[in-house]
Formats: C-alpha cells, structure tokens, sequence
C-alpha cells in the first residue's frame, strides 16, 4: 500500500513519496522504538494491577476457586476479542488499534479503582476483551521490519516484557503497600492515558506497506473487495488455509500446552510448595525479568541471523523437553530457579518464532488478524491450563506437570525432526 499524497505524521506536511521507501528508514526506526516504549508502560501498569487483584480479592471475600474463575473469565474474553482485535487491527490501523487498547485499558483501571463489590471485580475484566497492546505493538513492529529481521525486532518486545515485569512488579507493590490499591489503580489509569498520548501523537494512521511485501503477498490484491466487517469470521479463519499456518499453530498449541499449564500454576506452587512468602516470591518474578530480558534483547538476535527460524524452533522444542524432565524431579526453590535459564530461553524463542513465521506465512494487509489468531493461543492456555493444572497438582503432585511437559514435546521434537529429514529426501529426490 503506497502512502503517497498522504499528510506526514510528524511534521504534519505532505509526502509524495511512499513510506516505505529507504528515505523513510530513520522514521520507521523511531515508529518501532516508540512503540517499544509503549508496550514496555503497557506492561508496567499491567504488573501494578497483578499487584493489586489478589489483594482486592480477598478483601471483597473471594476463594481460590472464585479467584480461579475470575482469571478464567479473562482467559475467555481474550481469546474471543484476540482474533476481532487484530481483524480491527487490519481494517482501521495501527494507531486506531492502539488507542483503542490504551483506552480500554483505561476503564479497566478506573473499574478496578471503584470495585468495592465481588461483581465488581469480574465487570472490570470486561474491558480485557479490547486490551491487546502487545499484539497491536507486534503488528507495527511486523510491519516496519524487514522480513529477515522480523524475528530480532519481536524479540525485543519480550526485552520491554521484562522491563515492565520488573518496574511494574516494584512499583506496584510498593504503591500498593503504601497507598492503598484504590490509589494504585487510579494511577495504573493516569499511566494508560500517557501511553494513550504517546500513541496519539508518535503512530501513524496506518503503518501498512512501509515494509517490503514478503513472497505471500502477491495475493493481497484480491482481498481489496473482502467484506469489511470486523466480526468476517470467515475472513479471519480463512488465513489457516494458507501453507504452512496450521502445521505451525499446531505445533504452538500442542508444544505450548505443557508449559502454559506450569505457568498459570506457578502461583500455587509458589505458595503451596515452595512456601514463599510474598516478598521472594517478588524477587523470583525479578528473577525471571532479568532472564527474560537478557535473553530476548541479546541472544534471540544472534541467534536469528545464523540459524533458520525452523532450526531454532526444533530447539526451543528440545530444550523445552529437557526443562520439564528438570522440574518434574526438582524438590526445592533453587532447584527451580536453575531451569529458569533454559525454561525462558525455550519459551521466548518459541514464542517469537512461530509469530515470525506465521506473519511470513499470510500477506502483510493480515498480519494483525494472525498476530491476532496468535494472541488467542496464549488466552486459551490460560482458560484450560487453571483446570487442567489443578487437576495434574492435587492428584498427582507438582512432578506430573513437568513429565508430562517432557513426554508431549519430545514427541513433537521427534516428529517435526522426522518430518523435516522426509522432506530433505524429497528435495533431493
């Protein structure tokens, strides 16, 4: 899509030439790196709320069981708006994406700050089915990198993940301590405003075509006439009949499984088994910030511009393996924090790769709806996970979660191995 004639986001004059052309380079740099920050506060005000729900919770009375049905809730609402999102994403532009996310963003604070009643607690999720900074952050980012570099600059969005993990686990307990989670919510609020502003005055309209089309998207011509309704669920299933999407959501949801289960129940285990107090368990959580960003900033770079995305994935998988092995024998809290290292190294290449590969795999007009798609995965892990890891935890103790998470990915390890060796065969046949 050429932006020819269109006005220029920042100085407000007219550019006649498209932004997509090499000229444009240092803005589309400054696009991405403002959008860095904005997912980095999104993140922040997240981990502030984290800071203040289960406190609230139990104030207004509420059981590890409503406690659990109220995350389920989230879990449900985001995997229906995660693909309309991105649909919304696709049709109306980044900056309309991201402003509507900001500014659910802010209800759900201001909900939380006035929740004085257990219905209240579940009205302010309601807000959560339009809350996909992160995707809509993707989004631009897929679309202002260049194809081969798309893998390094998603990763560095896991960089802000950990900055915000980190800042918004700190401040949040501290506001929370100090203030009240009334006063933590409202300025969980005044922050969602400034990343709202941000968004108003630094994204463009549409960030569309400001990166060279990938081989896939010679077949965005046709989908100028496709029907403009957000809610086309035809329109957003139809992106699985490209090739190579479904092999690689199957591969997301099954090798995800096991290790989407061990996080929504490290909370429980945190307590239960463990016996941490809340103060380490603040200083595991900064743990696994550190980690995160260490690996997503300065590892999955390297590691993308020497091997191929399908290479990295095998390994993800692989190590993944090996980490449920480890956690299905580890018996104590150090124990656990030497898989930290290899358990987020495996997840974050996962993660960011199989995002790489399937924006690759649809034209760039669709990134949104897959990222979109994408998104939904790791929502419904979180409906299905508090169920099924509760279950794994009471019957058969913390060790089931690891050996099974062991078993499911050393079988798709050996099948995408298997399978990749048949096609090398092929090739050469």
């Amino acid at each position: 899509m050429s932006r020819r004639g269109e006005k220029n986001e920042t100085t407000g004059e007219t550019s006649s030439a498209p932004v997509g052309s090499q000229a444009d380079q240092p803005k589309r740099m400054k696009i991405i790196y403002v959008v860095y920050l904005i997912t980095a506060l999104d993140i922040t005000w997240m981990f502030v709320q984290f800071s203040i729900t289960p406190y609230l919770a139990k104030k207004l009375g509420f059981d590890t069981l409503w406690f659990g049905y109220l995350q389920t809730m989230v879990g449900l609402i985001q995997l229906l708006g995660g693909p309309m999102f991105g649909r919304f994403a696709d049709l109306f532009g980044a900056r309309a994406a991201l402003s509507l996310a900001c500014s659910a963003t802010i209800v759900f604070f201001l909900l939380l700050a006035a929740a004085n009643h257990p219905a209240m607690l579940f009205v302010h999720k309601l807000p959560t089915i339009f809350m996909h900074v992160l995707p809509a952050s993707q989004m631009v980012v897929t679309d202002l990198s260049e194809p081969d570099k798309r893998a390094d600059a998603l990763s560095k969005l896991g960089l802000c993940f950990g900055i915000g993990m980190i800042v918004g686990s700190t401040l949040g307990g501290h506001l929370n301590t100090r203030y009240g989670e009334t006063f933590a919510a409202c300025f969980g609020a005044a922050g969602s405003a400034f990343s709202l502003m941000l968004v108003l005055k630094f994204i463009p309209k549409t960030t569309k075509g400001q990166a060279p089309r990938t081989n896939t998207d010679s077949t965005a011509v046709a989908s100028e006439n496709k029907n403009k309704s957000i809610f086309n669920v035809g329109e957003i299933t139809r992106l699985m009949k490209f090739p190579g999407v479904t092999p690689t959501f199957v591969v997301k949801i099954v090798a995800g499984l096991p290790s989407g289960i061990f996080q929504v129940m490290f909370s429980v285990i945190a307590m239960e088994f463990f016996k941490l107090e809340p103060e380490q368990n603040g200083y595991v959580m900064a743990y696994f910030g550190i980690v995160s960003m260490v690996v997503q900033g300065g590892v999955i770079g390297r590691l993308t511009a020497r091997y191929s995305e399908s290479s990295l994935l095998l390994l993800s998988i692989g190590v993944s393996s090996l980490v449920g092995l480890a956690q299905g024998y580890m018996q104590n809290v150090f124990q656990f924090c030497l898989t930290v290292v290899p358990m987020v190294f495996s997840l974050s290449v996962f993660n960011v790769i199989t995002d790489s590969m399937l924006t690759k795999s649809v034209p760039s007009s669709d990134t949104g709806t897959m990222l979109g798609l994408s998104a939904s995965v790791q929502s419904l892990l979180r409906t299905v996970g508090p169920t099924i890891g509760g279950f794994l935890y009471v019957n058969y103790g913390i060790s089931s979660i690891g050996l099974i998470q062991f078993v499911v990915n050393i079988a798709v390890f050996v099948f995408m191995l298997h399978r990749g060796l048949k096609k090398k065969v092929e090739q050469k046949d």
